[in-house]
């Protein structure tokens, strides 16, 4: 072990106390759970922190915590000149640790002069986004680590738009925090004492009421699940979701059954450590419930799973031609219906735009353009990373064009089809998703039998991904030689399919494109499939995003199998 990360790890015995203390301690003689703590500082990217809980400069802890905060302060009181006024909103998820770490952001902060409005409970992350705004903030933190596994928690930090840190932003705040000492230049406060003084500042709950009627007024056709008796299983996964989401519900007459054990705040996720709806085992326990209301002839036509900090909802749906099975429906999919059904209801409404226009990451089904063609609606696309799209409706809002905006949305089940955030939104999303599928149920229809109207008329968009984990200081390494290697040694055919364009957005791709720079590589092959190739920016992984549009769903999956065995080769 380097000298230097065994008198780091010193320097905090001797500094901390309490359960960190207890952790450091406790591995005083594993060299390798030091170095796994120690070896790096936790990265101020376009999102804030991420991390696993725990000790050290590698973990997320009031330590690294309050270095990030002081360093947001640093950057608003002294190195951005173009924020006027100094006031941040906090808001916190329901993961371990989360309120803790959001007093802490809220001491710093304050005891650097800057004003806080603090959410008073668990708040989903869209309306902290919505809450900057409307309060006409300078920044904002959200303490979440969103879907991630439960051992991980994370520090989100947006704008004055609403929008996540732009990169040249999130890099001058980690510049500001390169330069602190974590123990001896963090100012901090007594929390009750800054509450006294008004400098930290509760948030009134008629902001949550205010928010909740902006999303309720994206409704295309608020009364339709009130019409059609629309039952839905509703999973929060022991997070934010569960009060607004069924209050928005609620509001447009859902018969909404939640799954109980799952219904209350817990940082610990039972039966779903990994509270990803992506995943399937988030429905586990919905789909235990589903099948119970079969039996008592109640039988659900939706489920619903919004992850821990609510900007993401996940669905499964009832297939009548598979005997009545519930099936999980991918967030291209979910994407392409809101984008269909939102373009045709409105049109035969007539409430369409002049000019509609929606907007969709690089890694999203290039279905959207099918779709949008049919409309006559701009579709652009941007970057991986909802704060592109929130980037692009603020732009819209400034050339007075919002009106036009119908929907953004990407494939990792983010959706948002208001002006009044710029972040995704699980609350709307969980909304229209329950509207359309009780206009279709009107029509005999579910949202599966929809989906196959759509591959049938625009093509078999089949779209997968594999998320690759590569753990601690070792990990990072591998993900690297991954990305060089395919960057220096680009294959020229991709199981017996030519590849015929490559696009590098770290080079001349993202300039053509009119994009940022990103570390993203993108392999086009003759057959239309597609591999792009992504680290993420807050997870240990790299993620591979694999598409095919065969004329057949079988032709489709067979490349998509194929080009999995590619990528099993690349990092085996």
């Amino acid at each position: 072990m380097p000298e230097s990360i065994r008198d780091t790890y010193n320097r905090w015995v001797n500094n901390i106390s309490g359960d960190l203390l207890e952790e450091l301690i406790s591995v005083k003689d594993d060299e390798s759970a030091i170095n796994e703590r120690f070896y790096r500082r936790l990265k101020f990217g376009t999102g804030g922190l991420r991390g696993v809980i725990g000790v050290g400069t590698n973990r997320m802890n009031v330590h690294t915590v309050g270095l990030a905060s002081q360093a947001l302060a640093d950057w608003l009181n002294c190195g951005n000149s173009a924020v006027s006024g100094k006031s941040v909103a906090i808001a916190y998820d329901s993961r371990n640790k989360s309120e803790e770490f959001s007093k802490t952001t809220a001491c710093v902060l304050a005891a650097n002069g800057i004003r806080v409005y603090l959410f008073s409970c668990l708040t989903p992350t869209p309306m902290l986004s919505y809450a900057v705004r409307e309060l006409g903030c300078s920044a904002g933190v959200v303490i979440t680590a969103s879907h991630n596994p439960a051992k991980y928690n994370g520090y989100k930090c947006y704008g004055a738009d609403g929008c996540q840190l732009t990169d040249k932003s999130a890099g001058e705040v980690e510049t500001y925090s390169d330069r602190l000492d974590i123990f001896d230049d963090v100012k901090s406060g007594d929390f009750d004492e800054l509450l006294e003084q008004d400098i930290i500042r509760y948030i009134d709950e008629r902001l949550t009421k205010k928010y909740l009627n902006r999303v309720l007024a994206c409704a295309a056709e608020p009364q339709a699940a009130r019409k059609a008796g629309l039952r839905v299983v509703y999973t929060p996964l022991c997070g934010t979701g569960n009060k607004p989401v069924r209050e928005i519900l609620r509001r447009i007459g859902v018969d909404v059954r939640v799954v109980t054990e799952q219904e209350q705040p817990d940082g610990t996720f039972p039966r779903c450590p990994r509270p990803n709806p992506e995943n399937r085992e988030a429905f586990d326990a919905a789909l235990e419930l589903a099948e119970e209301l079969i039996k008592k002839n109640e039988a659900a036509d939706l489920l619903l799973a919004t992850d821990p900090d609510c900007d993401r909802v996940g669905i499964a749906v009832r297939d009548t031609a598979d005997g009545g099975k519930y099936t999980l429906m991918s967030g291209n999919e979910v994407g392409a219906l809101m984008l269909n059904y939102l373009l045709s209801r409105r049109k035969e409404n007539g409430t369409l735009p002049e000019k509609p226009r929606a907007v969709k990451t690089i890694v999203t089904t290039a279905l959207a353009e099918r779709i949008c063609k049919e409309y006559d609606c701009e579709l652009i696309t941007c970057l991986t990373g909802f704060k592109y799209i929130g980037e692009i409706i603020g732009e819209l809002e400034k050339n007075g064009e919002e009106e036009s905006f119908i929907l953004g949305f990407e494939e990792s089940y983010g959706y948002l089809g208001g002006t009044y955030a710029r972040d995704k939104d699980a609350v709307y999303a969980s909304m229209i998703i329950c509207e359309m599928a009780a206009y279709y149920k009107s029509l005999g229809k579910t949202l599966y039998d929809v989906m196959r109207e759509l591959y049938e008329r625009y093509g078999y968009y089949i779209n997968s991904q594999i998320s690759t984990e590569f753990e601690g200081q070792a990990g990072a390494e591998r993900i690297s030689e991954i990305m060089t290697k395919l960057r220096e040694d680009k294959p020229n055919i991709i199981e017996n399919i030519k590849v015929v364009e490559v696009f590098d957005y770290l080079g001349a791709a993202a300039e053509s494109a009119n994009l940022p720079k990103s570390n993203i590589i993108e392999f086009i092959c003759a057959d239309s499939s597609v591999l792009t190739v992504r680290p993420s920016g807050t997870e240990p992984k790299i993620k591979f995003y694999l598409t095919a549009a065969g004329a057949t769903p079988e032709l489709s999956r067979q490349r998509i199998d194929e080009l999995s065995r590619f990528i099993q080769a690349i990092v085996n």
